[in-house]
């Protein structure tokens, strides 16, 4: 099967999503014909929301996007992007530290299949401190203000769950 150049996916955890995450997609969305948010389901790890908590939580922050689908996966976000038809892989990065990361795992993608090209956006700058940890802590140690506080970070959709999910 060909691969579509004009079709990116963007793979991640997405425990929680967060407002740079939102940002990735939606830049994505704006520089490729169709882009597919990809769930990666990793057995080793504990996260806070199951798969299908993510799922719906990030199908209802890309709504408004009409190019944009969102689905889980097992396995290596390389064999994802390949089955979905895509060419291109889509990675934000916010760091120097992630782009150290994001190049021995771009290298190693490009040998396992050097028919997907990376591409990297930058972070914006509102959001490259953001990360999930930070996130998590300011859900469960925020107290009375947490749902506030947490809106400079989360897109809204986000905010109630979490603070569920932590009480």
């Amino acid at each position: 099967m060909a691969l579509n150049p004009r079709h990116a996916v963007c793979t991640g955890s997405f425990d929680p999503p967060t407002l740079g995450h939102l940002n990735i997609i939606r830049r994505g969305s704006n520089i490729c014909e169709r882009l597919t948010v990809g769930i990666g389901i990793n057995p080793d790890k504990t996260p806070l929301f199951t798969p299908d908590e993510r799922l719906s939580i990030l199908r209802s922050i890309v709504d408004e996007l009409g190019n944009v689908e969102v689905k889980c996966f097992h396995g290596l976000a390389v064999d994802f992007v390949q089955e979905c038809g895509a060419a291109v892989m889509l990675r934000g990065v916010r760091s120097l530290t992630d782009m150290e990361a994001e190049f021995t795992m771009t290298l190693a993608n490009h040998m396992l299949c050097p028919e997907v090209e990376t591409v990297f956006l930058m972070a914006s700058e509102n959001y490259t401190h953001i990360s999930s940890t930070l996130i998590k802590q300011i859900a469960h140690m925020g107290g009375s203000r947490a749902g506030e506080q947490l809106e400079r970070f989360v897109p809204n959709e986000v905010i109630e769950p979490l603070l569920e999910k932590v009480r």
